[in-house]
């Protein structure tokens, strides 16, 4: 079997995002999103144990040993900072290794929409939601907007993590990382002080319920600008869930305050690089324009996908249009721009225009 830390460094070296280990299985990493196995041997309950001991200091293998569940950093010298969520499946220890990369990207090196991103980073105040499933770059592009401020504004940047993924190095702006389990107990807890640290930005790592939304909704109402991230697919399903957190007779004061305090949501899948090269991200992203706040304020929820569609001026952009472009660029295939889109007909229908008018141009056909 191959050793733990040769395990690491593969994963590292290969630009894997995750290397499982599950105590009767295979070892494996993820490469673009793709399971490959790295041996014929199965992992032994004592090898994982071990690995376990290893990685856990005291209290925390007490957690796992209490919950069954317990999420960690682990450090390993010259090759890297790992965030690990070791759990227990059929009795059994499992875990898996996400690789956190020291640098912290920049909007374009991450094929972001850079323009629209520094100009929400610039904000004094608001509410920012990146937003997607598990493994879709949320966190990545939050670290991306925090450094973007790190290097232009004078600011004080407090993150409240669980548990902290990139490490910030101050360079305009102050960065005091705090750590659930670690500096504070609970992300309520955090954020019920959080304003008393003079904080200008606050990241908040994940919106889990309403209490942790409530804090974050007060923060942005009352001057600071307040980033974070839920699991939700698109802009419209963002709006939606964070309402349905409350109960009804909520919901109208909920939308005046969303209406008043949501800048940005930025909704990212991660789609296969037709030269093979990694993947890249598809980015739906709604700016808040008056049009937007209206439908927000006035709970015509479902008419915000039109709004988004129709709102390229203020910067906004649906899944679709940003499809489009990844495929009129040749970054990414037609098959895989269907596959991705929440509406293919009408995908096919903007596709088909371009393909058409490309052919057309080469054929010297003027219509």
């Amino acid at each position: 079997m191959m050793e733990f830390d040769d395990l690491l460094g593969y994963m590292v070296q290969e630009d894997a995002s995750d290397l499982i280990l599950k105590t009767g299985g295979h070892p494996s990493v993820r490469i673009d999103g793709v399971i490959k196995f790295l041996s014929e041997e199965l992992l032994s309950a004592e090898y994982n144990n071990n690995v376990v001991l290893r990685i856990l200091d005291e209290d925390l293998y007490e957690r796992f040993m209490r919950d069954g569940e317990v999420d960690a950093v682990f450090v390993l010298d010259g090759v890297g900072r790992f965030r690990v969520n070791v759990y227990r499946q059929s009795g059994e220890v499992g875990m898996v290794f996400r690789y956190i990369k020291s640098h912290v990207p920049d909007f374009e090196s991450l094929h972001l929409p850079a323009v629209q991103l520094k100009k929400l980073a610039s904000l004094q105040r608001g509410m920012i939601l990146a937003t997607g499933v598990a493994g879709c770059g949320k966190s990545t592009t939050l670290a991306a907007i925090v450094e973007h401020i790190n290097r232009n504004f004078g600011r004080h940047v407090v993150t409240i993590e669980d548990p902290i993924e990139f490490v910030f190095e101050d360079r305009c702006s102050v960065i005091s990382q705090r750590e659930i389990g670690l500096d504070s107990r609970s992300f309520t807890y955090a954020l019920k002080h959080v304003v008393r640290q003079s904080p200008d930005v606050i990241m908040i790592g994940e919106m889990r319920d309403k209490e942790t939304m409530d804090a974050a909704i007060n923060a942005a109402e009352t001057g600071h600008l307040v980033l974070s991230t839920l699991h939700t697919v698109n802009a419209v399903q963002t709006v939606e869930r964070i309402i349905s957190l409350y109960p009804p007779h909520q919901h109208e004061l909920i939308r005046l305050q969303l209406g008043m305090v949501l800048e940005g949501v930025i909704s990212l899948r991660l789609i296969a690089r037709k030269d093979g090269r990694g993947r890249v991200p598809a980015v739906e992203l709604m700016m808040n324009t008056p049009t937007i706040r209206d439908c927000l304020v006035e709970g015509r929820t479902k008419e915000i996908g039109k709004f988004v569609m129709e709102g390229a001026y203020f910067g906004s952009q649906t899944f679709n249009q940003s499809l489009q472009e990844l495929f009129t660029s040749g970054i990414i295939t037609y098959e895989d721009a269907m596959s991705a889109s929440d509406n293919p007909d009408e995908l096919a229908l903007a596709l088909r225009g371009i393909t058409k008018g490309t052919r057309a141009a080469h054929h010297g056909v003027h219509s």
